[in-house]
């Protein structure tokens, strides 16, 4: 326990951002280590978007209105993190604005496609970049056990299949993200929100100093769900 208080004391990473497909848990370990590091926790507010629900009935109709809305209020959102914090001295967020491409170019036909490039073409530049994104990768089966377990209204609609092609969008992406120092974490056999043990070495593992620009993380294999 003392070497993870010296970790916390003297890691020189601020801003840290949770990423991976919609089950991986990012909100819950990002409120996890916001309160072990008394830490300004920014969560994604996916249940403000009148649309959701709706593309996941329908995603044909209603894929550019969830995205657009997406796209505005990540925005908005990120904009707020730009703003100076005197009372926290880490800043912990479930998602990265980057991700919103993901979506776009697996749900979005071709001439929906060239407005959201013209839209977002004119935000990236202003958003505030994370000292470490952590990506849970987990397999398909696990991500839907998760989603079935937290049983959202909004999610009962969400297929197999959509996951699949999500998860393989997600390592396409972060197999070649250079934006920030990345930590590929391999989340199918651990459990950090009920196992103390796996989260103290996932801590570990995020705040270890001389990271290089990416970073592979696969917990002992006799860790199990």
């Amino acid at each position: 326990m003392q070497d993870l208080k010296s970790l916390i004391e003297n890691t020189n990473i601020r801003y840290i951002a949770i990423e991976g497909v919609i089950g991986a848990g990012k909100t819950s370990l990002a409120q996890k280590l916001g309160g072990v590091l008394d830490a300004k926790v920014v969560l994604e507010r996916f249940e403000e978007n009148p649309f959701l629900q709706k593309f996941y009935e329908d995603p044909i109709h209603y894929a550019f209105q969830t995205q657009i809305f997406f796209l505005l209020s990540r925005f908005k959102q990120q904009q707020e993190l730009m703003q100076a914090d005197l009372f926290h001295r880490f800043l912990i967020t479930d998602y990265i604005f980057e991700k919103d491409k993901i979506f776009a170019y697996l749900n979005l036909a071709d001439d929906e496609l060239k407005l959201y490039e013209m839209l977002i073409g004119n935000m990236e530049h202003k958003i505030p970049s994370p000292d470490l994104v952590v990506y849970l990768q987990s397999s398909v089966e696990r991500l839907m056990a998760n989603i079935k377990k937290r049983n959202r209204p909004i999610e009962k609609n969400i297929s197999e299949e959509y996951i699949r092609d999500l998860n393989e969008a997600y390592n396409y992406f972060f197999f070649r993200y250079k934006d920030a120092p990345l930590l590929i974490v391999n989340a199918t056999k651990i459990d950090f929100v009920n196992k103390e043990k796996d989260f103290e070495d996932l801590l570990i593992e995020i705040l270890r100093p001389d990271k290089p620009p990416v970073e592979y993380y696969n917990p002992p294999d006799n860790k199990s769900i």
